[in-house]
């Protein structure tokens, strides 16, 4: 057993947030995503990938002019579905951000989760229409590795030899923020020094868009895609769905400053509840919501009055913006009508299991440059979403504290707070 294996543990490490990655509708890297947000520009237009003549939604958050080389050589794309793609992209451009070099040294103390909600579903579809079509034994010996989803994570930690932790969160559109929590917890426990944490999906195919239309999730907005994305108008009428993938560098802190890292924020809360309700509607009132807030809150140690900014799950579904905005009520109190809140799924759409992820980049790059992205397309506010969800505009603010806000199918829960590094 190596030297590293045999340290101690340390319970109660601080983490801090170093380097910051994606791929987006908004752009192929987090610099224009990040930019284009803060402009309040839509990545969501009409489906290129598939003829969608038939389909009742043709609109998603397509990525676009994505191009893995170099970084991923043509032979090897062959073997990682676009999920896996944009994930390495996402930690290649994080890595740089934070001036890290994973040497022999601390590849043991550095580990990798990065949540995905579905998969390689295109590969899956794909497969079976192969085997349908031309049966078993031309099926493709990539298939297994092309679409289970710890290959984002196992593609990552080889590349860049992590030789710790390395798994997948799969909690449906939490996915990518309980990655980020588990990941701090790691770091908090000793068990690693450095963490590679966000979320990647890629389900835009047939059954990706025809599954969550058929559910009547999905808006039909047609005509207008830029601005069929509204969370908490009176007129939304469901999410858009979308792709991308967002990796945060975590760090514990004397490590950081000992090698004289770019810190950017400290993650200072992480709470996670359960509905316990429904497969797929929240619970009434937003309970679970409210309680993983409070939750995140007392592991940060921070009165509820802290809070400057949350980014809303914020789905631009008519249940669940209601719901979000009841429990954001109910675990700030007189305080909710103090805050600024703004959902960037309006310009994104919503990219299932890596929206944790990306949402909680957007609030990294918040503290980074006080400054909020906008909820854009909000026209007609809901009598019943009666917050500042900061419309149409970015606004300069003073932000100290950040809540990232996940919730997803099943009633699970992940909430992230941000903080400026005092």
């Amino acid at each position: 057993m190596s030297s590293n294996s045999s340290r101690p543990l340390r319970p109660n490490r601080r983490v801090v947030v170093t380097g910051i990655g994606a791929v987006t509708p908004l752009g192929n890297n987090f610099v224009d995503s990040w930019r284009r947000a803060l402009a309040g520009e839509s990545g969501i237009g009409p489906v290129t990938r598939f003829p969608v003549d038939q389909f009742d939604v043709r609109i998603a958050g397509e990525v676009k002019g994505f191009n893995p080389e170099p970084l991923i050589n043509k032979k090897d794309q062959r073997k990682l579905d676009l999920f896996c793609q944009y994930a390495m992209s996402s930690a290649h451009e994080a890595l740089a951000m934070s001036k890290l070099e994973i040497t022999p040294e601390l590849s043991e103390k550095a580990g990798v989760v990065i949540g995905v909600g579905i998969g390689g579903l295109p590969t899956i579809e794909d497969q079976a229409g192969v085997f349908l079509e031309k049966g078993p034994g031309r099926i493709t010996p990539f298939f297994v590795p092309l679409s289970i989803t710890n290959m984002a994570s196992g593609h990552v930690s080889i590349r860049w030899n992590l030789k710790g932790p390395s798994f997948t969160v799969t909690s449906a559109c939490a996915s990518g923020a309980h990655s980020i929590g588990e990941s701090a917890e790691i770091i908090r426990r000793g068990v690693c020094d450095v963490m590679v944490a966000g979320g990647s999906e890629s389900t835009i195919c047939p059954l990706g868009l025809g599954g969550f239309a058929s559910m009547k999730a999905l808006s039909k907005r047609n005509e207008d895609p830029a601005k069929a994305s509204r969370p908490f108008d009176r007129d939304r009428d469901g999410f858009v769905l979308a792709e991308g993938s967002a990796v945060l560098i975590l760090e514990e802190l004397e490590f950081a400053l000992k090698r004289g890292a770019p810190i950017l924020c400290e993650l200072t809360g992480y709470g996670t509840s359960s509905d316990a309700y429904h497969m797929t509607n929240p619970s009434p009132g937003g309970e679970g919501a409210c309680r993983a807030i409070q939750m995140a809150l007392q592991d940060a140690k921070l009165n509820p009055e802290a809070i400057n900014y949350i980014n809303a799950h914020g789905t631009s579904t008519s249940m669940g913006d209601a719901m979000e905005t009841q429990a954001i009520k109910n675990a700030f109190g007189s305080h909710a009508k103090k805050l600024l809140v703004s959902s960037t799924k309006s310009m994104t759409g919503h990219t299932l299991g890596a929206a944790g992820a990306l949402e909680s980049a957007f609030c990294v790059a918040t503290i980074r440059d006080q400054k909020i992205a906008p909820t854009i397309n909000l026209e007609n506010p809901d009598p019943e979403c009666d917050l500042d969800y900061v419309p149409n505009k970015s606004r300069s603010y003073t932000i100290n504290h950040a809540l990232n806000n996940s919730f997803g199918f099943g009633g699970t829960n992940a909430c992230l707070i941000f903080s400026r590094l005092l």
